[in-house]
């Protein structure tokens, strides 16, 4: 979907966001490393924002690592490591599918808005789950921010209104990438709300399931323990 990254990638998703994205990425990291854990993982790193936010936040020395399977993506997230002088994270292109790591391997892992792309009508769901259950450590964290849908009506139908007609449109236009926007726009006006994404967790072997709802229930905070 992102093969080619515009250099205003991170420009768009600020002002589409309204820089909230930065505020939830930061609760985000704050829920990754609640477990004081020595390992974590940010999967789906894109350009590193939530992957950076950890390693700011990190105190107690966690090795942190981040994935993607973009390469354009990965090449972004190091330059913008090395500007914060953070060389040690570990950047990893790999597949989701095949996490080259072994069992039970990380205290935390932390995914900040792909969560739904790997989900979201997504023939691969069950590898992905599988494998993202199978390298973290029993009593671990598994914490996803994601859309989500307001339990109330009408800042559902704003909501929707929102992601159609100003995310999907300009979103495109800034970026020059307008297929990825109306994925984005349909997928977030579809996905499911919060009692859905826990009841998917649960179903893949995750005891407890927390959420915090951001903004009436946007967007949600989701911290899975296996």
């Amino acid at each position: 979907m992102f093969t080619d990254v515009p250099p205003s990638y991170d420009f768009v998703n600020r002002v589409l966001t309204w820089r909230f994205d930065v505020i939830w990425r930061k609760k985000a990291a704050s829920e990754s490393l609640k477990n004081s854990p020595s390992k974590i993982l940010d999967l789906c790193t894109g350009t590193g924002d939530l992957a950076l936010q950890i390693r700011k936040k990190t105190e107690s020395g966690a090795k942190v690592f981040a994935l993607d399977y973009s390469k354009p993506m990965l090449k972004l997230a190091i330059t913008k490591a090395n500007k914060k002088k953070f060389d040690d994270i570990t950047f990893i292109h790999a597949d989701v599918a095949n996490i080259p790591f072994p069992d039970s391997h990380f205290d935390s892992v932390g995914i900040a808005f792909a969560f739904r792309n790997l989900t979201f009508h997504n023939p691969d769901h069950d590898i992905f789950l599988k494998e993202i259950y199978r390298i973290i450590k029993p009593g671990g964290r598994f914490v996803i921010v994601e859309t989500s849908q307001p339990k109330n009506k009408l800042l559902r139908s704003l909501f929707h209104f929102y992601m159609k007609h100003i995310t999907s449109p300009l979103g495109g236009f800034l970026s020059g990438n307008r297929g990825a926007y109306r994925y984005l726009a349909h997928s977030a006006i579809n996905y499911w709300n919060d009692q859905e994404a826990t009841d998917y967790l649960k179903s893949y072997g995750f005891s407890q399931v927390t959420t915090k709802m951001i903004l009436g229930g946007i967007s949600a905070i989701y911290v899975a323990i296996k």
